[in-house]
């Protein structure tokens, strides 16, 4: 039988999701992917996941130009130079539908809620976002994150403890 999660839970995840959503869009892409995931973890009122960067030393708000970095070099190692790069990134207007991702958010936003399901705090959390972020090896939200200077391995031992500390 599924779990059933509180109202407030659904808040969340709206938040999550509607976040990643509108930050895809305003760098012009159509789907989020787990960056735009890890970026509106950073926003969620809980701030577990603002503190786990914190806790290794990190300041937050430099993983968007880390993101944007990570995204420029990928597009001049395809032959997209440095200047036609701003020219890629005009707002795409929202669609009315269901949450539709790339691969790469929906597997973080899947392993996010089975780590929300320990026992403790049992709610989604933005700290769960960081950590299920960690566990990937590959992709835009894992180079950021490399690119800030900052081990995979510490930054998911920070979100556990925020997640410790939050269910105290």
């Amino acid at each position: 039988m599924p779990t059933i999660r509180p109202f407030a839970e659904f808040r969340t995840i709206r938040a999550l999701l509607e976040g990643a959503e509108r930050l895809a869009r305003d760098s012009g892409e159509e789907l989020p992917g787990a960056e735009h995931l890890l970026l509106s973890a950073m926003d969620l009122p809980d701030g577990t996941a603002r503190r786990a960067f914190e806790r290794l030393g990190a300041d937050p708000r430099g993983l968007p130009a880390a993101i944007a970095a990570q995204h420029a070099a990928a597009l001049r190692a395809v032959g997209v130079d440095g200047d036609r790069v701003a020219t890629l990134h005009e707002p795409v207007p929202p669609a009315r539908r269901t949450f539709n991702a790339t691969p790469s958010a929906q597997a973080a936003f899947r392993r996010a809620v089975e780590l929300s399901a320990t026992p403790r705090p049992r709610r989604l959390l933005g700290a769960h976002v960081v950590a299920a972020i960690c566990e990937m090896e590959h992709g835009s939200a894992a180079r950021a994150v490399r690119r800030m200077g900052i081990e995979r391995e510490l930054l998911a031992a920070a979100a556990r403890e925020e997640l410790r500390l939050f269910a105290r």
